[in-house]
């Protein structure tokens, strides 16, 4: 027998009702907030993820899944959202009209090989979104409401936790004094963090294997090193935050995993402390994958997390099957019969059932209640060569008989 391989899975049963449900979420709230989708491919060149996410950071040092196509071209199955979309944006000079803000998002399967855990796995799914074009912190604001309300709307109560990269100049000034702090202890820290502090000294506050020791207790904050601008942007954020009644607390050692952040960065966590997703501004990744320079902001939800938080809270009769009509039929008559009003149905979004297995009166009803059909059609011959419908209710399981062609107006009325 052949199976997935290790940290992949398949999407069925209540996973594939969540899954649909909360891609319908997504899909509503995108278009209340004017966002196009953008879809870019699952695999592109190694260059655009080592160049944009960084050579020191995790992802590209230990966890892409790269390879060499029949052409020997080195290529990467996408990690990440973000890089494929400013690829893309360059590449199709979306940036044409310098007034215009554009306002992208995206939701598909990303790729990282790393150990599988509860929420992490190899292939997992990112909704994301992107704006580019504003460097107001306004839309800042704008782009963290759209996944704080999209939690929140679905029942998962979240916070904010929100801190300031500030600017390069900031962030070279604040690198300094880090490295300054850390050198004489680094030998107690993991290994991990050891080469960060050569390569990513940044991503030492990120570790999770040291991130209760004593050295952190007292390690410098970011914000004695934010220049007069970066301050005056990060308390622009604040406010506007405020005035969207958006939960948010200060974590100066939130510096999230990729390179190309900078300025105000964030994370989405739950009541149980988890990290359901997180983004930031990365002003300079457009003008270092070879674009002009154009200021943007985004953030990215994984979806594995957010549905293995709706299983555990999700009242399970949402997740039912609920339709509006089974057609009961029984002879080849009834069936063609059963098969034609089925489609009349359908196409005028009546969502519907019927007998494709020959089964008896009695296992019908049956089927029809684990279904929770609202209504059943019982059609026999007699009452079709009158040109009537049997319709009973499955609740009152009161019965009456209308017109063929009144059928899809008294559905819609009734359901």
């Amino acid at each position: 027998m052949i199976i997935k391989p290790k940290g992949t899975y398949d999407i069925l049963g209540i996973d594939a009702k969540l899954h649909t449900y909360l891609n319908h979420e997504i899909e509503n709230f995108m278009i209340n907030y004017d966002y196009e989708l953008i879809r870019t491919p699952i695999f592109e060149s190694s260059e655009l993820f080592h160049r944009s996410v960084g050579e020191g950071t995790d992802i590209v040092t230990k966890e892409t899944y790269d390879f060499k196509d029949r052409g020997d071209r080195n290529l990467t199955l996408r990690p990440e959202g973000t890089a494929g979309v400013v690829r893309s944006l360059i590449e199709n000079k979306l940036y044409g009209n310098k007034n215009d803000c554009i306002k992208l998002y995206y939701n598909g399967t990303m790729y990282r090989y790393e150990r599988p855990q509860s929420g992490r796995n190899r292939e997992f799914t990112q909704f994301g979104v992107e704006v580019f074009n504003s460097n107001d912190p306004m839309i800042d604001a704008e782009v963290i409401s759209i996944g704080y309300n999209l939690l929140q709307s679905i029942g998962i109560d979240v916070t904010v936790n929100l801190n300031s990269l500030g600017d390069l100049e900031s962030r070279k000034k604040y690198t300094e004094a880090l490295v300054k702090y850390l050198e004489p202890n680094i030998g107690k820290l993991c290994p991990d963090c050891q080469n960060r502090l050569k390569t990513n000294p940044l991503r030492i506050l990120d570790c999770k294997v040291d991130k209760d020791s004593e050295i952190f207790k007292n390690v410098p904050k970011i914000s004695a090193y934010l220049s007069d601008e970066s301050k005056q942007r990060f308390n622009k954020l604040k406010q506007y935050l405020s005035i969207l009644d958006i939960n948010y607390e200060i974590d100066e050692q939130i510096v999230r995993g990729l390179d190309y952040y900078d300025e105000n960065v964030w994370e989405y966590t739950d009541e149980n402390n988890i990290v359901v997703g997180g983004g930031g501004r990365y002003n300079h990744l457009v003008e270092n994958l070879g674009g002009p320079s154009i200021p943007a902001v985004g953030f990215a939800l994984g979806l594995e997390r957010i549905i293995m938080n709706l299983k555990n809270n999700i009242d399970e009769e949402q997740l039912k099957n609920n339709i509006d009509v089974y057609i009961m039929s029984i002879n080849e008559e009834e069936k063609i019969n059963a098969l034609r009003i089925a489609q009349n149905l359908r196409l005028n979004n009546i969502i519907t059932e019927i007998n494709s297995n020959n089964l008896s009166m009695k296992s019908q009803f049956k089927i029809a209640d684990s279904l929770n059909a609202k209504f059943i059609i019982i059609l026999n011959n007699e009452d079709l060569n009158k040109g009537l419908i049997n319709i009973k209710d499955n609740v009152t399981k009161e019965e009456i008989k209308i017109d063929e062609g009144d059928i899809v107006d008294w559905i819609l009325g009734n359901i």
